[in-house]
């Protein structure tokens, strides 16, 4: 059975605790592993979360700030030193290509693996299709240049027993029927339902703008910064950032089914008041506030999103 999860590495904003580490979350993708935001100790947290260097076929880096992207220089040379089998590719604005240089090169290793670099660039876009998502890029509003990331699975068919039985299709035709549309005057939408893609998105600093909304649109699951309390919205404007009930607002509107709440400055010890917060603002899905080294599944499919 596939597998759809994202490993919390690191939950903290600018500045690490005692008991977060810099930003660094992994989303296994069925086959694939794609790592967003390693900030500094990511390559640790790998090892505390089970995370190998083999896992890893893409890098998605926000923006170039330290507790988003200093890690990207030992997870390099890790994948490297482990002589991963398969291309890795790495997508960062490309506005920050000189930041990515110097980490990818900060210091002498050999290099075994190679690296794919795909910039993105303007307002965004679609940055790979593969048969199992596409995954897109989107602006967002921060002091330096900064992009959220989106995976959007195809639309799929899911298949009606109930009706191939009434008209009676089985066996070997049920597969010939979905592959080829219609059998014996029968045609797939009589038997047979649009089975919905999930989607993911992963939202970083930002203040709220269109991108934010866009990539939150539908979303399976949402992974967003609420680096702010409410009471501090002032300062999550002037720096760029969004509060839990900000962050609320737009999943809910979204339509969101599980939010997960992340980036917390180091002046708030209760993360209890951020899930208080949250609910307060409207939110009534499933809601976490990630904590470093969680594993949290995509939410099961409801009606009509059967895999």
């Amino acid at each position: 059975m596939s597998v759809r999860e994202l490993v919390v590495l690191g939950t903290a904003s600018q500045v690490p605790t005692r008991h977060r580490n810099h930003n660094g979350y992994l989303l296994r993708w069925d086959g694939e592993g794609i790592l967003f935001d390693p900030g500094e100790g990511t390559q640790r947290q790998m090892l505390r979360a089970g995370v190998a260097a083999h896992d890893l076929n893409r890098l998605c880096v926000t923006h170039f700030h330290g507790d988003h992207s200093l890690g990207l220089a030992g997870v390099i040379q890790r994948i490297n030193l482990d002589r991963v089998p398969h291309p890795v590719v790495a997508h960062y604005p490309r506005s920050g290509q000189h930041f990515f240089d110097r980490l990818r090169y900060a210091t002498a290793y050999r290099e075994t693996v190679r690296l794919v670099q795909e910039p993105v660039s303007g307002s965004g876009g679609t940055l790979a299709e593969t048969s199992s998502y596409e995954l897109v890029a989107r602006k967002l509003s921060h002091p330096v240049e900064s992009y959220g990331y989106r995976l959007v699975e195809p639309d799929g068919r899911r298949m009606l027993p109930e009706r191939l039985a009434e008209r009676g299709i089985t066996g070997p035709d049920v597969g010939r029927l979905h592959r080829e549309g219609s059998l014996r005057g029968v045609s797939l939408d009589e038997v047979s339902e649009v089975r919905r893609g999930q989607r993911f998105a992963f939202v970083m600093d930002t203040r709220l703008c269109e991108g934010v909304y866009e990539l939150a649109e539908g979303c399976d699951m949402l992974v967003i910064e609420s680096t702010f309390l409410d009471e501090d919205e002032r300062l999550a404007v002037e720096h760029g950032h969004l509060t839990a009930a900000q962050a609320a607002r737009v999943a809910a509107g979204a339509g969101v089914r599980h939010l997960v709440l992340t980036h917390f400055s180091q002046r708030y010890a209760d993360p209890s008041e951020f899930e208080r917060q949250a609910r307060a603002a409207g939110f009534d899905g499933e809601l976490t506030v990630a904590r470093d080294l969680t594993r949290v599944p995509l939410p099961k499919r409801g009606q009509g999103q059967g895999r």
